[in-house]
This record gives structure tokens, sequence and C-alpha cells, in this order.
């Protein structure tokens, strides 16, 4: 299916929720107008972004966009088009480990093209400057990874070093809180997210190239937490430490934090680009004034394109707004390669690591004053923003539905919300007016101290953490080969991740925890058909 209008042509209207819907079965007009009618907050930008709201709908389609997406209230059949979580874009190709790296349906036969030449500069190998191989050097010199593929392997979830000394799609972020009165001001106005190791930056590299030493190794030390359930089964939980193993540049400042960090699956990132911000405004709730004990707030960072504040939508911690911000953030800091948006042609590298900034660099002048020029990051960049959606397996069968069921009932939806209506206007047709079920309100939510990194970023504290989207999550296995879960990978399966969730999550987990045997499975049998 081809066109703006996708699969949401021809949804039917779904009946309104009784009058007595907690937050997250508000109609999305009602969400809206509480949204738009909240107090400004200290910050100047949060209260205008809490005034906007769709300007790019006429009222005929705003009606239709508040009546598809109200949340369920019938769990006997499946939604029209619930399968199609991508809308129009959805991919329906066999399962198998390519699950994830299929592009989206409706994009263009030319841009077929552009997707898989971008495809090949993801998989590219970088290489150590200087080097024969033009345009292909410029590695490091302090790296994670020589590829995007090597940490997005089939495009699919990280996972933490298990059995292996392979932690390519798991890193340590590095940061420390602000100490004066000028950086505190600096991250209230978004000019940062927050301040590096003064050696180290802001990642442990654990790869160099030749004549340098790496920084360090992540070191983890598991401790096992037994949780008991309703019905006696016992959970036992992994409780990792971390550390840095053999650090190469001396020891790490004593107020810098280690916050670990799976890779994240790169299906629907366009989509999730293409939803208005107001329709992820009018679930913000930052004072929890409702007092349903959900308080999401809107993750707002700067945009480095525009100098203007926007929300971040990507990441584990919503620090950055765009897909391309993403990109030029992950050559750099994971591969040590510059673009136009990251000119750091040394990657990483701080000021006194000077044996580091010594080494070659990969720029050309003939290709501009970066290792990967304009042409390289705009191909990887919609690559990233047309990877497709797999469609849902089982939606409409009975054990599914009674798992949605109890996703709703346990109050699973207050954060993961299902579904969005992406913007008309969106810059790419293929992701315009589509109807998409993320299940995610890509809104920063206080997880609790057994989550919490103590590491803050931008609008993040240390136990806040962005809606990961759910699309897809049953599908890890198949693509990954494994079922770790969580922003570091310490849940084995979905059962373990729903317990971890504490802070604004824990009346969820603990409803959870309660159920009776058969309807926590049915729940686990919904997530993974997503």
């Amino acid at each position: 299916m081809r066109g703006d209008e996708g699969v949401f042509s021809a949804i039917s209207v779904p009946a309104a929720p009784s009058s007595g819907a907690s937050r997250h079965l508000l109609p999305v007009g009602e969400r809206r107008e509480r949204a738009g009618n909240a107090p400004a907050t200290e910050s100047a930008p949060i209260g205008a972004f809490f005034n906007q709201a769709r300007d790019d709908l006429s009222d005929a389609d705003r009606r239709r966009v508040e009546d598809v997406t109200r949340p369920a209230i019938n769990f006997s059949q499946a939604e029209k088009f619930e399968a199609m979580a991508g809308g129009a874009g959805t991919s329906i190709a066999s399962v198998n480990q390519d699950s994830f790296s299929q592009f989206s349906a409706n994009i263009t036969f030319a841009e077929e093209e552009t997707f898989k030449l971008g495809n090949a500069l993801f998989r590219k190998l970088w290489v150590s400057s200087p080097s024969s191989t033009q345009a292909s050097d410029g590695l490091g010199p302090l790296y994670n990874a020589r590829a995007c593929q090597t940490c997005h392997l089939k495009d699919g979830r990280g996972h933490p070093p298990e059995g292996s000394t392979d932690a390519t799609s798991m890193f340590l972020r590095l940061a420390r809180a602000p100490q004066t009165e000028a950086e505190r001001a600096a991250i209230a106005a978004h000019e940062v997210l927050n301040f590096p190791d003064p050696v180290y930056g802001t990642q442990l590299q654990d790869s160099a190239v030749p004549g340098l030493p790496a920084e360090g190794h992540m070191k983890i030390n598991y401790s096992e937490v037994p949780v008991t359930l309703t019905g006696g089964e016992t959970v036992s939980l992994r409780k990792p430490r971390y550390s840095i193993d053999k650090p190469g540049y001396g020891a790490v400042d004593e107020t810098t934090t280690l916050s670990p960090r799976v890779t994240q699956a790169m299906s629907g990132l366009g989509l999730v680009e293409a939803i208005h911000p107001a329709d992820i405004l009018a679930n913000a709730d930052p004072d929890d004034r409702n007092g349903d004990g959900i308080s999401g707030k809107p993750p707002l960072v700067r945009d480095p394109i525009s100098g203007k504040p926007t929300l971040g939508r990507f990441g584990w911690k919503a620090q950055s707004a765009t897909v391309r911000q993403q990109a030029a953030d992950a050559l750099a800091g994971d591969i040590g390669i510059s673009s136009p948006d990251a000119k750091r042609n040394h990657g990483d590298c701080t000021a006194v690591q000077t044996a580091c900034l010594g080494m070659a660099d990969g720029a050309q002048a003939r290709l501009g004053d970066t290792e990967a020029p304009s042409p390289v990051l705009d191909l990887i960049t919609f690559y990233s923003e047309n990877l497709a959606v797999p469609a849902r397996r089982k939606a409409s069968f009975a054990e599914t539905l009674a798992g949605k069921k109890v996703f709703y009932e346990t109050g699973c939806v207050s954060c993961h919300l299902p579904k969005f209506v992406t913007r008309r206007d969106a810059a790419n047709k293929a992701h315009a007016f589509q109807l998409i079920w993320p299940y995610s309100d890509f809104l920063l939510h206080d997880m609790g101290d057994g989550l919490a990194d103590g590491q803050q970023v931008g609008e993040a504290s240390g136990s806040e953490w962005r809606t990961p989207p759910l699309w897809g999550i049953g599908l890890t296995k198949a693509v990954s080969g494994h079922t770790f879960f969580l922003h570091d990978g310490r849940a084995r399966n979905l059962t373990e991740a729903i317990l971890w969730h504490g802070g604004e999550a824990a009346r969820a987990r603990d409803r959870f925890a309660t159920l009776e045997k058969a309807d926590r499975q049915a729940l686990i049998t919904f997530l993974e058909s997503l």
C-alpha cells in the first residue's frame, strides 16, 4: 500500500471510553487540553511547548485522529489494522534474523536505492589513518566499534558480554553532575547534557588504533535477588555492579558516574520522528496533577542544527532530537568518525590524551573537513529512518487478546501508550499520516532506585529513563539470538524486565507480581506478539 493515507484511511471509529477512565484512558483531545492548560514550569521553553497544538490537521482530520487513537475497551477482538504496527510501511516479510532489516514497504523505488546505499555505509568497516583506502580511514583513534552494524547487529538489540569478552553492543557512558552555578545554568539552558570525565571523556572506549592504549574494559559483577510471586513461583533478578578493568589512562575521576547502555533496535525511527510534538506533550504530567502516580516529563534538548530547544526522542534518556543527530553522535563517539554534525576528527579524545590527539585523522580536503562528509551522513540517516517495523504476529488470537487486557488492567499503558497518528506534513511522505503502534509515550519517567544509574543527562535525572517502544520486542530472540532487556541487559527475559520496574512503574509491577500465573503468562504472550 502506498500513499499518505496508508492503513489509516479505512480505520473504523471505536467507541469512546467511559467517563471514569484513568489518565492513560483519556481521549487524545482531552489529554491535550489538560496539557495545554498546565502552568508554565520554571523553564520558559517548556511552558511554550506545553501550549503547542497540532498545526498539521484540518478539523476533520483532528476528529479522525482522536477517534482512532482512543485506547481499546473491547478485548474480544483485535483493533482494526492493529497488526500493521508501522502503518503502510510495515514489513510483512517472514520472521527470521533479518526481520529488523527490511525497508519500509511504502517508500518509492528510487528511495529503495538510497536505502541500500545507506545500508552499505551502515555496514562499512572504517580503518585507521593514514590508509591507502581513501574515504574509509579516520577510525578512532579511540573507539568501541569499526562499523554501525557491529553494535546494531542485524539492526537489533545489543547485549551485555555473556560468556565472552564481546562488549561491542554495550558500553559505559561517563559523566559527572554539574558542580558550579555556571554548569547548572548550562544544563538548564539545554546548552549541554552533562559534563564528561576530564580524562576519559563521554564514554569508555575499549579499543584503540595501533600504537595507542585502549581506555579500559567494562567489568560487571552480578548478584542474585530472589522475588516471590503469587502462587509461590520464585524469580531471581540479577543485580549488576559496574567498574572499569585495567584503565589505560589512570584513575577515573571520583565524581564520574558509569552508565551502562546496550544498543537499541533500529526499527521505526523515522516514524517516531514524525510524531507531532503536541501528541507527546499531551501525555506529559511532570507534577502528577491528576494524582495517578505517573509523572511523565518532556525531554527537552537543544537541536544541534537549529539551535532551538526541542523534544528529545531517541536514546535511553531521550538525549537526541533527531535520527540524524543520533547517527552523527554515534559515528563520533562509538567509531571516532567525524561528520558535518559532529566535527570531532579525533572522536572522544580529551585534551589530556595528547598522544590520541596527535594521531592522523581521515579528513580529506577534496571531500570536506570531516571524515564522513554530508553524503555519507545523509545516506546513513535515510537508512536509519526507513527500517520497517515488523508486522504483529497472532494479534487476533484469544491468548494474545487476554494478555492485552491484562496489559491495560495492570496500568502498563500509562507509559507504554499504544498508538499515534504521525503528522501530515512529515518530511518523508512515507512517514506522513500513518497510524502506528510503538507502545511508548516517549516521555521521561522515574523508574526507581533499582534501575537508577545516578547519571543526569539533560532533563533526565539519574533515575529517569525514556519509555522505550515495545514494537518488535517479541522478535528479539529471532533477530539478536538472546532475550536480554532493559538499558543494560540485566533482565534475562520479559518477566525479569517487568519485575525490575520501580518508581512510577512500581504499582504496575506489583500488580503483575500478584497476578495468577495464567494471567502473567498471558501478558508475556501479548508482549511476544509485538
